[in-house]
């Protein structure tokens, strides 16, 4: 028991520091290569974001614990917009750009729905190749939506900082990061099964839990951290474009490499089936007033712990 809480406790703090390294250092390197800005922002930095779901899912799926993966991807979602959502609105009510209602709002009903659907019973490689499709697909319609700034957007340029990056210290940011974030992905998955034998835990409810809040943990410091600066206009669009590369980018990673049926049926459909309302629950408060009250957060907290105790008891 003490083993697996080290590995996987220890494993989500190097996870949670690799990442930002390793998504600091594919920033600037893109902008060292003059990447597009609007492709930094949207296509970059959501894979970087996504990088600790995409490799604990993707080592968990290859190493046919499916269901800690999938239970990962589904915990990720609801804590993305229950938990770190919720929290933030403690502090401040979070507005909503009309922008997000068009975009991004859309794309993250319709991300979760999909793979809510596609985690009933067997997942496969096909259904796999779909969502990547998807996610190409969802890429393109923000590419082409977003207004063309040749500057960067405002959370980009916090990453890269006021000093010009250097290619041969951000490549090596940047591989080391990926290097620690599959080294410590192995050991939370390590440690998150041996924590669900001991305690006689199935692998889809310590995913759904102990994984998940480990790998949103950085969103949530950083939306606290932003709510207090009084820095939370991207909170939403970030929040809801993690949930979409979850369900299509990590979901497709984990249909290819780890295809098979969800062992636990409650994962699958009261797990998934709890993603989709918190999903769709917030999208209705963002519609109303263009902002998530206090109030609202505070059920969307509710709905997160509503959701742990649905998946024990079931």
């Amino acid at each position: 028991m003490i083993d697996g809480l080290v590995y996987a406790v220890g494993g989500l703090l190097v996870l949670a520091v690799a990442s930002d390294q390793f998504v600091k250092g594919a920033v600037r390197l893109a902008v060292v290569m003059r990447i597009a800005p609007v492709i930094v922002g949207s296509v970059i930095v959501g894979f970087g974001t996504s990088a600790p779901e995409m490799v604990v899912s993707g080592i968990a799926a290859v190493e046919g614990n499916l269901d800690i993966g999938v239970g990962n991807v589904i915990g990720s979602n609801v804590a993305n917009i229950s938990l770190v959502l919720g929290c933030a609105t403690l502090m401040a009510a979070v507005p909503v750009k009309p922008s997000i209602l068009r975009r991004e709002v859309p794309l993250s009903v319709a991300s979760v729905v999909v793979f809510a659907v596609l985690v009933q019973g067997e997942i496969t490689r096909l259904e796999g190749m779909v969502l990547v499709l998807l996610l190409v697909g969802a890429l393109g319609f923000i590419l082409r939506t977003s207004p063309r700034n040749p500057a960067l957007p405002q959370e980009v340029g916090e990453l890269v900082g006021d000093a010009a990056p250097s290619v041969v210290t951000e490549s090596i940011r940047t591989i080391i990061g990926l290097v620690l974030v599959a080294g410590s992905a192995w050991f939370v998955v390590a440690g998150a099964e041996r924590i669900a034998d001991e305690l006689n835990l199935t692998g889809g409810f310590i995913g759904f839990t102990l994984v998940a809040i480990g790998t949103s943990a950085p969103e949530l410091f950083t939306a606290i951290a932003a709510a207090r600066r009084g820095e939370i206009e991207l909170l939403i669009g970030n929040l809801l474009g993690s949930n979409m590369f979850n369900s299509f980018a990590v979901g497709g990673v984990i249909a290819l490499a780890g295809p098979g049926r969800v062992l636990e049926s409650n994962l699958s459909v009261q797990g998934s089936t709890m993603m989709v309302a918190v999903v769709v629950a917030s999208a209705l408060m963002m519609v109303t007033e263009l902002k998530v009250s206090r109030a609202e957060g505070i059920v969307l907290l509710a709905m997160w712990a509503a959701s742990i105790v649905v998946l024990a008891t079931t």
